[in-house]
């Protein structure tokens, strides 16, 4: 490893020089054998395994200014040897990843480290023109350049959605965001008339995007969820001649092979007891949703007619059979559901919550699932909330450190992250941040008031403007 990391030589060295005179040139020659042995390791007079021994053990965020120290250093620094010893000694660590929409229609990522409380904002996509679309004739597009400012997406896809001639106008919207095997990918969405296969990963390690294997089906507003360090794909719309189509086909990305693999489609158990016509000509099935709980996939589903839409259940589809079934009866009627197409879930210590939107704008209750009893349940009364009509994605889910937090965006435009910290009736939080906030609740049901029992903490709040909510998910590196 010392050998790899110590990578300082006499072109790099000499390459950092800018103008000097012929007398300062001569001097350094004469001293570059001496300056080169000096400056060869990482830090004078370690070997380079302790030096990265001792890089391992510092928290992430000190790394982008470490960077600046040499350039063996940001070689170091940017090395998958280094994040792999972290692995080995229990330093990783998990940070937020959110995804936003700006005015300009562009898509920015930043990353959120919620011990230190610090931002980052990460290098933008790029824009790029997609072999696919220039055989479509579509070669002076760019990819995120399709929109005009004041377009509300959900709105033009539940208006159109069916419509022979809604496709023709679409601009680019539509992406999904999904994490496996520690990248960050960012897949599909519409360009005009096409539903892209376009798929790009951003590697957080190196902090630069590439472009990986397309999926084998375009499809925008698809159902993301890893499973088995592999990357789930269901769902979504295809757009062409025939308008705007829901998909029911699944796939599945393999990061170590590159490679996209065919899944068996979704059959929508409980749509098929509908009339053919009426399924055919007036709702259309749609994945609602999609989450990896207790070794499956979860996706409910729904039967979607703007502006009206039922609940149908869901699919489950098993990776051991790659067959799908139907979900309990319990769990799919019951599943809270945010607006057509969306239904915000997480998983956190093996539980599955969910949001539940109340009538009013600024509230909204937690439910969890309770296998045993295929029920959803209650545990938070009240979640503080902005809901603001004009943003598609007003809130957002996740979880880390063992803790569920919700993500929101108020009327200064502050995009809060808070964490439901729960106490018991003395007072104070539990010693473990790994406590299931479920079964905590549910222990302390003699507890009175909610405001008693939850607590909800501020973890990180910054101004990004018009910016919306899009998506997050969060990488443990």
């Amino acid at each position: 490893m010392g050998a790899f990391l110590s990578m300082a030589d006499t072109k790099g060295s000499t390459s950092e020089y800018k103008e000097v005179s012929l007398g300062e040139t001569c001097k350094r020659q004469r001293m570059s054998p001496i300056c080169y042995e000096e400056n060869s390791r990482l830090i004078p007079s370690l070997p380079d395994e302790i030096s990265i021994q001792i890089f391992a053990r510092l928290p992430r965020v000190c790394y982008f200014s470490m960077k600046l120290v040499a350039r063996n250093w940001k070689t170091a620094l940017m090395s998958h040897e280094l994040f792999s010893l972290r692995k080995e000694l229990g330093m990783t660590e998990e940070w937020l990843y959110l995804l936003t929409k700006v005015e300009d229609d562009k898509l920015l990522l930043h990353a959120l480290d919620p011990l230190s409380r610090k931002w980052q904002r990460l290098p933008p996509m790029p824009n790029a023109v997609y072999e696919e679309e220039s055989r479509r004739g579509l070669s002076a597009l760019c990819i995120w350049s399709m929109m005009g400012p004041n377009i509300n997406i959900a709105n033009v896809i539940r208006g159109w959605l069916g419509q022979k001639d809604a496709s023709e106008q679409l601009p680019f919207c539509g992406c999904a965001i999904g994490a496996a095997d520690g990248y960050l990918y960012v897949l599909g969405g519409f360009s005009r008339a096409s539903a892209m296969r376009c798929v790009w990963r951003y590697d957080p390690i190196l902090n630069v995007w590439s472009e990986v294997t397309s999926m084998l089906t375009g499809r925008a507003y698809c159902k993301t969820g890893i499973l088995n360090n592999k990357l789930y794909v269901v769902g979504g719309v295809s757009g062409g001649r025939d308008g705007l189509t829901p998909l029911k086909s699944a796939e599945v990305f393999d990061p170590c092979s590159g490679t996209w693999s065919q899944l068996p489609s979704m059959p929508f158990s409980k749509a098929q007891v509908l009339p053919t016509a009426l399924l055919a000509d007036v709702l259309k099935p749609i994945a609602a949703g999609m989450i990896a709980y207790r070794g499956k996939l979860c996706v409910p589903q729904s039967l979607y007619s703007w502006p009206f839409f039922v609940d149908v259940g869901g699919d489950i589809y098993n990776p051991e059979t790659n067959s799908w079934v139907e979900m309990p009866i319990g769990m799919g009627e019951g599943w809270p559901a945010r607006k057509a197409g969306t239904k915000l879930s997480v998983v956190v210590d093996g539980e599955l919550y969910a949001f539940d939107p109340s009538s009013s704008l600024n509230s909204g209750k937690i439910k969890v699932y309770d296998q045993k009893e295929d029920a959803w349940k209650v545990i938070i009364d009240e979640v503080p909330i902005c809901d603001f009509t004009q943003s598609e994605t007003p809130y957002l889910l996740a979880g880390f450190h063992g803790k569920l937090q919700v993500i929101t965006k108020d009327a200064n435009h502050d995009i809060t992250v808070l964490q439901a910290d729960v106490r018991d009736n003395l007072g104070t939080f539990p010693s473990t941040s790994s406590s299931l906030l479920a079964s905590y609740l549910l222990e302390h049901s003699d507890l009175t008031a909610e405001s008693e029992r939850v607590v909800w903490k501020v973890i990180a709040t910054r101004n990004f403007g018009s910016a919306e909510l899009v998506s997050c998910q969060v990488l443990d590196i």
